[in-house]
């Protein structure tokens, strides 16, 4: 990426977290004032549609990535990414039904550091390069895991009886103690002084990560769990990757990019959502729709992230390498 576009993705980076500032001050003062959003009908519909399309959007061009991988290992049939991508994701599924426990804590530990990680790399990773100092230096993985720790230990801050029922929904049998969520909840904060002040950095760059911090507390203080965590997954997270992406697209015109980026990303975005309703569907014969809604947009997330996640891991090892 050359220097007049990279920092062109850093100014709209930096931009995006004010603007999901202004975007959830706006929804505050309107719930608040005027319509309580947490008392809309159907609102547990509503973020499962958000979730299921503008959500996993920014997971739609792993094929692509799957495809480069393929290259690298010199694998020439693209299927059995394909088949290796569903069969982990499907592999997921079946741990979560016979180990409920084991799957939960570790797809927390694993979405703490993926939401830390990719949040915060379009920011500092460059500024840091300049200076010698890398996101994956010394303590950093500890930093990173707990900064993304935050999107789970605010809601259970916050609201702790509603969260713990949304857990329990995933895992019958989970239990946390208050003193651990309060512990958690202060090491998350402090991490995210953490990556602002460790290097000197641009203070706009160290000022989007505190702001992105305060998003983050004033959508679980003032919104129930779900909704505060479905505004944090569509429209911090899933827009921040997705700007990576279309960076990646197109290194020279961020305007084409975006056009590719859709036309790239609708047709697995379409074939996910539609796997998610028929999942509902198919629970909802032995759930209440509700419960049905939150086991598929949690264990689906789940078994759409491991696979990610990995797939992020073996490229960017092997560019490391390169």
């Amino acid at each position: 990426m050359n220097y007049k576009m990279h920092n062109k993705i850093l100014k709209l980076g930096n931009e995006h977290s004010g603007f999901f500032l202004a975007f959830v001050a706006i929804l505050i003062v309107l719930s608040v004032l005027f319509f309580p959003i947490s008392k809309f009908s159907f609102l547990t519909i509503y973020c499962f549609f958000l979730v299921s399309t503008i959500g996993i959007s920014h997971g739609s061009l792993d094929n692509i990535k799957g495809e480069k991988l393929l290259k690298i290992y010199k694998i020439k049939n693209k299927y059995f990414f394909y088949l290796a991508y569903i069969l982990l994701a499907c592999v997921v599924i079946i741990v979560w039904n016979f180990l409920p426990s084991f799957a939960l804590i570790v797809f927390l530990l694993v979405a703490a550091y993926h939401f830390g990680k990719e949040d915060t790399q379009l920011f500092l990773e460059t500024n840091y390069a300049k200076q010698g100092v890398t996101l994956y230096g010394k303590n950093n993985y500890f930093f990173i895991l707990f900064k993304g720790l935050l999107v789970i230990t605010a809601p259970l801050f916050f609201h702790y009886e509603e969260t713990v029922n949304i857990f329990r929904i995933l895992d019958s049998s989970f239990s946390l103690r208050e003193y651990f969520i309060n512990i958690f909840f202060a090491i998350s904060i402090y991490s995210h002084f953490h990556f602002s002040f460790m290097s000197k950095i641009p203070t706009y760059e160290s000022g989007a990560v505190l702001i992105d911090c305060g998003s983050i507390l004033l959508l679980n203080y003032f919104f129930p769990p779900l909704i505060a965590f479905t505004l944090y997954f569509c429209f911090l997270h899933s827009v921040r990757h997705s700007i990576s992406l279309i960076a990646m697209l197109d290194k020279k015109n961020f305007k084409k990019g975006t056009k590719i980026f859709i036309k790239k990303a609708l047709p697995l975005t379409i074939i996910t959502a539609v796997l998610f309703l028929i999942a509902v569907s198919f629970l909802s014969n032995s759930y209440e729709l509700n419960e049905s809604i939150l086991k598929v947009i949690f264990i689906g997330l789940a078994s759409l992230t491991f696979p990610h996640i990995l797939l992020e891991y073996l490229l960017e090892k092997n560019e490391k390498r390169t």
